[in-house]
């Protein structure tokens, strides 16, 4: 009698292949190709295809270099994929593709355009029609990168918000000469292209379709030439702001500081005190409220006059020298001799000259411990000359604290300011002399 023994499974095996016939088969979701983000160059498709193969980046650039060189065809698959492929879906903003990733994009497709032109021209089906307006077109476009600065490069390496920012950026002026000379490179191979290919009878309509491309062009840059004059005319108003605001801390310290010194000096005495607050607040008002005072609009008169250098002030300058010398001698009780060889209109170089010099005199009259001053000015027919001289104990400019402003601000700021000088002679016991001089305007000529 036979025995049937049940049979042995100790490790599950007949357990394991009846769950597996019984499961339910797994349902792959169909994977569809999108236009990848990470690895964008140009329309990100080499990305997305990369990613959708499941292969390295590079090979798929690889194999569109070797369509561009048969026959041109990498940039048409490029292009048709570009069109039927569709946007990676929304979600986390994908890193863009680093230095080197780019370096190999670029170098893959400069390697596709010169293995297509090397191979027609050996197999003799493209000529020197095509070759030299190529080489025009691409010697144009490599000056335009190599001649583009760091942030530039940035900026066209990273990618632009709209083809207009991208493209342009700051620079210097040769820069930017150079910019405008690829650009024409790169239209002169255009161009030479084009004419060397059509016939004669065709060349009014092309001209035609050029200049209706010229035009578009003009309407698509047009935001960029809008911010461009508003970035001008912002860095203009600044500058002048700059220049008012100077100005004012230069007015400022040549009058209020020095009178409130001088009523500190004179605290015991109640009437020069008052004396002293009463010519100041004179000036005061007349500088703030005055004909060409800031509270009438000279700082919007400065702004309108700048380029056409309109005199901010009235008389010649032998008579705004005389009105200074006037102020100092009153203010701090001491003699001013002037000598003015020559005179001339005042402008507004002169005005800076006039006003640098004045806080010279003051200077003197304060610190040389001197009872007179002495002022020399020569007008010559492309500069303006003043000294400023004392017999008084001098000083070591190195050992003057850097909280006063007087020669620092008021004397060699203002100068420079106007494109003038200042040379300063002394030494403690020796006095001090202070050359101030001053190109003269060309319309100011006598």
């Amino acid at each position: 009698m036979a025995v049937h023994h049940p049979a042995c499974d100790h490790f599950g095996v007949s357990s394991q292949l009846a769950e597996e016939e019984t499961a339910t088969p797994e349902v792959y979701a169909v994977r569809r190709l999108h236009r990848s983000e990470s690895h964008k160059l140009v329309g990100g498709v080499a990305g997305g295809l990369a990613e959708h193969l499941r292969v390295p980046v590079l090979w798929v650039r690889a194999a569109f270099t070797v369509m561009t060189a048969i026959g041109f065809m990498g940039p048409l698959a490029y292009v048709l994929l570009w069109m039927f492929a569709a946007q990676a879906p929304p979600g986390e903003k994908a890193a863009p593709p680093d230095a080197k990733e780019r370096q190999q994009g670029i170098a893959m497709i400069a390697l596709g355009i010169g293995l297509f032109i090397v191979i027609t021209v050996f197999s003799g089906s493209l000529g020197s029609w095509f070759i030299v307006p190529v080489t025009v077109g691409v010697g144009g476009a490599a000056l335009v990168y190599r001649e583009a600065d760091e942030a530039q490069r940035r900026k066209w390496r990273d990618g632009a918000k709209s083809g207009v920012s991208g493209f342009v950026g700051t620079g210097s002026t040769q820069a930017k000469i150079r910019l405008i000379a690829g650009v024409v490179l790169v239209c002169g191979g255009v161009a030479l292209f084009l004419f060397q290919q059509i016939s004669p009878a065709l060349l009014p309509p092309v001209l035609l379709a050029m200049l209706a491309t010229l035009v578009g062009v003009g309407v698509i840059t047009v935001p960029w030439w809008l911010r461009l004059v508003r970035d001008l005319d912002d860095e203009r108003r600044a500058r002048i702001r700059d220049q008012e605001r100077e100005e004012i801390a230069a007015h400022l310290h040549d009058s209020v500081l020095q009178t409130l010194a001088l009523i500190q000096k004179q605290a015991e005495n109640p009437r020069e005190v008052v004396k002293l607050a009463r010519g100041q607040e004179r000036q005061l008002r007349t500088w703030l409220y005055g004909p060409t005072g800031y509270g009438r609009g000279r700082a919007q008169a400065a702004e309108a006059n700048e380029a056409a250098d309109v005199p901010v002030t009235f008389g010649t300058l032998h008579e705004a020298i005389a009105v200074a010398c006037g102020e100092v001698e009153d203010t701090f009780g001491v003699a001013v001799e002037q000598v003015v060889v020559g005179d001339c209109p005042m402008d507004v170089r002169l005005t800076a000259l006039v006003q640098a010099a004045r806080e010279a005199i003051v200077n003197s009259a304060k610190h040389s411990g001197v009872g007179e001053v002495s002022v020399y000015a020569e007008i010559e027919p492309d500069t303006v000359t003043v000294f400023v001289r004392d017999r008084g104990k001098g000083f070591d400019p190195e050992q003057v604290s850097t909280d006063r402003h007087g020669l620092a601000d008021s004397i060699r700021g203002r100068m420079d300011r106007h494109g003038g000088k200042v040379r300063l002679r002394t030494s403690p016991g020796e006095g001090t002399e202070v050359q101030l001089e001053m190109p003269r305007k060309k319309e100011a000529k006598a």
